[in-house]
């Protein structure tokens, strides 16, 4: 363990700024890897073609890094960066200042998407090399595939199916009759419980449990009834599921997580749901039974699903949204019950406004009961002798 003290902020940037310093490679390199012909500064300015050794924030980056710029919200940090190549918008402005600056750069439609795609040229997860631990516990049973990796004290039951390069992490516990598809990852501390499917290149994050027990319970006289959950959990193929997320077994029937979709750390999935391809649930978003969800859908964090919710195509829903009943393809809603995005930024100018509207509606009250008094008192004055006042005020 290294001694003395700790690194402050600055030095701790520049030592670790530049963090893949084995993956270098020239700027020009990264475009023919990323098949890219056009709409790059080697056009204009063909000797600035720097060596990048890693990647940064746009504000964070050194010599040597790439970064990228997205939206006018960051535009002017081209000024101040230390990066020697940069991502852009298509931007012919912005262009010009990195070329002045003598900084790489690129433009894309998409400069976040292309970024993703050049971090898989400087980064590789962690990959084990292949071969079972000494200390792993494996039924004879248990089929492996060619390459497969097992970690240390991990547990896998009798029937099994490991496909071709599945990465066991240590202390995973897979029970019985268990499928999983080639390349998929489970890390540390993942559970995957009896029956379930797992497709190919999925990755299972530590401490996430797939296919336990869905909540079910039937009420009697004597009190709670278990119902016992004989169904099936079903990943396909390119699913992420973050870190101690739950997605639950049903009684009858399956669960099932569709194609590409991506659960954020701390995900609940009850029994009998059913997520369309291609979604997006992020941190703590929790779906009672049987809700169901198109494509593309894409739920913010806490986000709370009632139960047999059915929630359309290309739904989006803010953070801590309450989805009940339907939800229309391609709706946009907020607040808890959930509203459309408009109505609920309506709702929320009116909330914020309140305690002054409670104000005036005091003062207003007051106003009428003082109007009431008036009234009442050019009654009695009105109503003399030999007056007489009718209900309209008439002598």
């Amino acid at each position: 363990m290294q001694s003395g003290p700790i690194k402050s902020g600055q030095q701790f940037l520049q030592r670790t700024s530049v963090p893949y310093p084995s993956q270098s490679m020239k700027f020009s390199d990264l475009l023919l890897q990323l098949n890219i012909s056009d709409q790059h500064s080697l056009l204009v300015a063909p000797t600035c073609d720097p060596d990048l050794q890693g990647l940064a924030a746009i504000e964070q980056a050194l010599p040597g890094s790439l970064s990228y710029i997205e939206g006018r919200k960051f535009a002017d940090r081209i000024q101040t960066t230390g990066a020697s190549a940069v991502i852009l918008p298509v931007d012919s402005r912005l262009q010009q200042q990195a070329t002045a600056r003598q900084i790489a750069w690129v433009s894309s439609p998409e400069p976040k998407l292309l970024f993703a795609k050049a971090v898989q040229h400087f980064y590789q997860p962690f990959q084990p090399e292949p071969g079972i631990h000494p200390t792993a516990i494996v039924d004879p049973t248990a089929e492996l595939g060619a390459n497969v990796s097992i970690g240390a004290y991990a547990v896998i039951r009798a029937g099994v199916k490991l496909a071709d390069q599945v990465c066991v992490h240590p202390q995973v516990v897979i029970y019985p009759e268990v499928q999983i598809g080639p390349r998929t990852v489970l890390h540390a501390g993942a559970v995957i419980h009896e029956r379930s499917q797992i497709g190919a290149d999925c990755v299972i994050h530590s401490g996430a449990v797939i296919g336990a027990e869905g909540f079910g319970f039937v009420p009697s006289a004597e009190g709670w009834v278990k119902l016992e959950q004989s169904g099936l959990t079903i990943l396909e193929d390119w699913v992420e599921v973050g870190c101690n997320a739950t997605v639950d077994r049903p009684a009858v029937g399956e669960t099932r997580i569709g194609y590409n979709s991506k659960l954020d750390n701390l995900v609940h999935v009850g029994h009998n749901c059913q997520i369309g391809p291609n979604c997006i649930l992020a941190a703590q978003v929790g779906m009672a039974g049987g809700g169901k969800t198109g494509s593309w859908v894409i739920l913010g964090g806490q986000t709370g699903v009632a139960n047999q919710t059915e929630i359309g195509d290309r739904v989006q829903a803010g953070a801590k949204a309450g989805l009940h009943g339907s939800i229309a393809p391609g709706s946009i809603v907020m607040g808890s019950p959930a509203s459309p995005y408009k109505t609920f930024l309506k709702a929320s100018a009116v909330y914020n406004r309140l305690p002054e509207m409670h104000q005036t509606l005091r003062q207003l009250q007051q106003q009428i009961a003082d109007l009431q008094q008036q009234i009442q008192a050019l009654e009695a004055g009105l109503a003399g002798p030999g007056l007489a006042v009718d209900q309209n005020h008439e002598i």
